[in-house]
């Protein structure tokens, strides 16, 4: 197993496992610590990488060209090891090649690039896949960065809050065992935007918002630590914790779990885009952090 690599070391310093090219530990000028705790009675994920989809899929099969192909939830990158690129004082980069494994289940030809770049107390995470074969590719990505609650500077889990930079007052997709249901779960949200944050709203799995106008949200601690995640063109966003434990995941997703039946190919799966030979797509967000 290959160690965490650092980058930063200033007003940030963020360490990436090579092992999915997984952001595992983001601290501050102080030490803090602004990730999760990873304590395995709940889910020892850090912010997994999901390709080449997001979410569960219908039986756990999609078709393609006449063939079935089992595929786990958020697919199998972040259950592989990357190659670093790149790496230097406040960047790094890796790389997923596709291979003999990966085409069994996936068969597609690609590279999937993931760089970290820290700039002051920011950290920008851009991720980059490409179809490097002759036929078009499908594809969806998603971020899944569980951060500490409570926030630094805070001994409990009561009081935080999630703020979306637009009002959201759309009905959320509603989730039911790992595929999505409708979209008829009433907002959850406060004064159209504000989200107070509470073990019970996640009862009945993720709250996930398709379509969002917001390209921001800010996760703040009555403490006053708060972090700002901006995720430009990501159309879709999911809220996530495991009831009891001590983090906040808030996932900026290109893509989204199959609806509850869907037998349709992988093509016309809801949020998969189609790269063409030759043709690249990357997936960003920035994490900003305020102590």
């Amino acid at each position: 197993m290959q160690d965490w690599l650092a980058i930063g070391g200033g007003a940030l310093t963020a360490r990436i496992n090579p092992f999915g090219a997984e952001l595992s530990s983001l601290t501050d000028a102080d030490g803090r610590e602004w990730m999760t705790d990873a304590d395995p009675a709940y889910w020892t994920g850090r912010s997994p990488l999901l390709f080449p989809i997001v979410g569960a899929l219908n039986g756990g099969v999609y078709r393609h060209g006449g063939s079935e192909y089992a595929l786990a939830q958020h697919g199998f990158a972040r259950r592989r090891a990357f190659a670093v690129i790149d790496h230097g004082g406040n960047h790094a980069r890796f790389r997923l090649v596709d291979d003999a494994d990966s085409r069994a289940v996936y068969p597609f030809s690609f590279t999937l690039d993931a760089e970290y770049r820290i700039d002051g107390n920011a950290l920008t995470i851009a991720c980059t896949a490409a179809n490097t074969g002759d036929t078009p590719m499908p594809v969806s990505f998603g971020y899944h960065p569980a951060f500490a609650w409570p926030l630094p500077g805070n001994v409990d889990k009561q009081g935080h809050v999630i703020e979306f930079d637009q009002p959201e007052p759309a009905p959320l997709a509603r989730v039911s065992g790992g595929l999505i249901a409708g979209h008829d779960r009433p907002s959850p949200l406060i004064g159209g935007n504000r989200l107070p944050l509470d073990d019970a709203l996640f009862v009945q799995d993720a709250l996930v918002w398709d379509g969002p106008a917001s390209r921001a949200v800010t996760y703040r601690s009555p403490g006053g630590a708060s972090l700002r995640i901006d995720y430009a063109d990501a159309d879709k966003l999911g809220i996530w914790t495991k009831p009891g434990s001590r983090f906040i995941c808030i996932e900026p997703w290109w893509g989204i779990a199959d609806p509850a039946g869907f037998t349709g190919e992988i093509s016309q799966k809801p949020g998969i885009r189609i790269l063409a030979p030759g043709e690249a797509r990357r997936f960003a967000m920035t994490i900003t952090v305020f102590a």
